[in-house]
């Protein structure tokens, strides 16, 4: 078995989002509350301190929507900071769309949160999901997904994991 990712940059999607990081059918009021969902799973999955949720907030409010990356999808995220213990993802499907601001691409349904230690892995993990968003069977399978375990799978599928997990 390989190192944790701690020790290496994560080369695959599924090192980087956890199970217990895929939230699915969560009731938010607003933007806030959609970015601090997406927060509160990266804390809890060990990836970041409850202090990066709030620059991920501090980006939005001072840059506007443009983490909304796609129709439906926002993708929070902050520069590499202290608050950051670790690469990783969360994945927060709304129970309801809320508006970001974003001029075409609202309303959001799915928050991806992503944390990177330093600009390196930011950038790996961006490219990676950059990858598996513009692949369109993958993304619509994703927004359709309903529970978490089908997220992993069609994320496990893309990257080329076999079913038990391991890089094929």
């Amino acid at each position: 078995m390989g190192q944790g990712i701690e020790s290496e940059a994560p080369n695959n999607l599924l090192e980087l989002l956890p199970a217990d990081a895929v939230r699915m059918w969560v009731t938010v009021s607003d933007w806030r509350t959609a970015v601090r969902a997406a927060g509160e799973a990266l804390t809890s999955s060990g990836a970041t301190s409850i202090g990066y949720t709030d620059e991920m907030i501090a980006c939005v409010e001072e840059f506007g929507p443009y983490i909304v990356i796609a129709p439906g999808i926002a993708l929070a995220h902050a520069r590499p900071s202290s608050s950051v213990h670790r690469a990783g993802l969360s994945w927060v499907r709304l129970g309801s769309p809320v508006e970001f601001g974003h001029e075409s691409n609202d309303p959001v349904s799915l928050v991806i949160g992503l944390a990177a230690p330093d600009d390196s892995s930011h950038m790996t993990a961006l490219s990676t999901l950059a990858e598996l968003l513009s692949d369109d069977a993958a993304r619509s399978a994703l927004m359709e997904a309903t529970f978490p375990g089908r997220v992993r799978d069609i994320i496990r599928a893309h990257s080329g994991a076999d079913p038990d997990g391991k890089d094929a």
